[in-house]
């Protein structure tokens, strides 16, 4: 894996939980940036699911039709329940998260989405995103290997602590079918960040403290085995500067060799 702009830090996981938490039961306007999403997809998602949703780009953009799609930190379930309408009822929407706020935001969404647009293809897991491999009660794993066709993320993978990079990589590379699809949108700087912004909390959960140097986010997935890799978008005006770093949003696409 292509180093990374952030080394040893604070372990960040109380400081996510706690403030993406809060942010279920009350919209927080500092949380990544607002993007525009198809009006026409957002008719049927309850307002308060709308709200509560924090991102930076829209990666469901690059769903189609009859896809399986999982959603990789899928918060409110906004990003999910606008892929239920596009993949169809032949297709299928799983969102992990490990939030419980989030979660019972979304579940509860969820009939109530299935009953406005006909059918029920979406669930809502717990569990780490960086931990898909996780023995369930079953004994299978949270997410099945070569289960889905696209993982889309939005603004989640810089939450993850960089010890556990390395396994969130190989978990979306495990999950995918061949010729399976990527479609992340995050927050990537142009420097690596220092150890004393690691170290501030309200940083990691305002999705700073953990971006990924613009190049080594390419590059790590292109070690990966994906193909076309690059950037379908990039602002071009910075998201924030933090210590004359530039943090900019993204949306990383990919997708693997056919079988």
């Amino acid at each position: 894996m292509a180093e990374q702009c952030c080394g040893p830090s604070l372990d960040q996981t109380q400081a996510v939980d706690s403030r993406y938490g809060a942010a279920a039961h009350q919209q927080e306007a500092c949380l990544c940036t607002p993007v525009a999403f198809d009006a026409s997809l957002l008719k049927v998602i309850p307002a308060d699911v709308v709200e509560r949703d924090y991102g930076c780009g829209d990666p469901t953009r690059w769903v189609q039709c009859g896809d399986d799609v999982l959603d990789l930190g899928s918060g409110s379930g906004k990003n999910a329940f606008i892929c239920s309408q596009v993949v169809g009822e032949s297709g299928s929407v799983t969102g992990v998260d490990r939030n419980d706020d989030m979660l019972a935001l979304s579940s509860a969404a969820a009939p109530l989405v299935a009953e406005r647009i006909g059918f029920a293809n979406v669930r809502f897991l717990k569990g780490a995103i960086e931990a898909l491999d996780a023995s369930t009660v079953s004994g299978s794993p949270l997410i099945e290997s070569a289960s889905v066709d696209v993982v889309l993320s939005n603004c989640v993978l810089n939450l993850v602590n960089p010890s556990a990079r390395a396994a969130l990589l190989t978990n979306i590379r495990r999950v995918l079918r061949p010729g399976g699809r990527v479609a992340i949108s995050d927050i990537v700087c142009d420097r690596p960040v220092p150890l004393s912004l690691q170290q501030d909390p309200d940083l990691w959960s305002g999705c700073i403290s953990g971006a990924w140097l613009e190049d080594a986010f390419l590059a790590d997935f292109r070690a990966l085995g994906f193909e076309q890799v690059r950037y379908a978008e990039r602002s071009e005006t910075p998201w924030k500067i933090v210590q004359g770093i530039e943090f900019r949003a993204v949306t990383l696409t990919g997708e693997l060799p056919g079988s």
